[in-house]
């Protein structure tokens, strides 16, 4: 009688919730604030879409925001915190909105140019992709709490994509999406749900 075939990997992406960064537009990498209570609000609605999975294992950016939502949604109990899952490092974009950046900056496309005195567009590529490495020894459903632009980084490598397609797939706070392979094609990565989010 033959073994059980693994489950295929399944990647839960899973945004944190609304800060009082993020609710201001405001670029955050590793300052560490907490979720606002939308904030939590936003965490505890996506406990229902994660109850009946069965993770085999649930990995967390160690920034507060993302272990809050983590344990809001549920997933906290088991849950290991990752350093690879953390956002991009902003540098002197730190605490700042894209449009002041612009205004000074003309042109200016993270997902191209990176931040000055933080991780460029190459390391943030090769941190994504040292984790795809590492999540590609596991497999059935995996957990991943982190934040926009890293989250969006990942997408984009799973697939494949060159960075700088990140700009046109956009993550809101508290968002789920799924990546995984074709049923038809398990060679081929997909993108098999992007930013689904529990209410308007």
């Amino acid at each position: 009688m033959s073994a059980t075939a693994p489950a295929p990997l399944r990647l839960y992406l899973i945004r944190h919730g609304e800060t009082q960064w993020t609710a201001s537009r405001l670029h955050t990498s590793h300052t560490d604030i907490a979720l606002t209570a939308n904030g939590e609000d936003q965490a505890r609605k996506l406990a229902p879409y994660l109850l009946n999975v069965e993770f085999s294992h649930v990995l967390t950016s160690p920034l507060q925001r993302a272990r809050q939502t983590c344990s809001l949604a549920g997933q906290g109990a088991h849950a290991v915190i990752d350093p690879d899952l953390t956002e991009w490092d902003y540098g002197d974009y730190e605490g700042q909105r894209s449009v002041d950046i612009l205004k000074q900056r003309k042109g200016w496309n993270l997902f191209r140019d990176g931040c000055p005195n933080g991780e460029t567009t190459v390391q943030i590529t090769e941190r994504a992709d040292r984790l795809i490495t590492r999540l590609h020894t596991l497999d059935g459903h995996v957990a991943l709490f982190s934040h926009g632009h890293f989250a969006t980084v990942l997408g984009m490598r799973w697939v494949g994509l060159p960075l700088i397609a990140a700009q046109h797939f956009p993550l809101s706070t508290a968002s789920l999406s799924i990546l995984t392979y074709d049923s038809h094609h398990p060679d081929v990565a997909v993108v098999a749900l992007w930013n689904a989010l529990s209410s308007p």
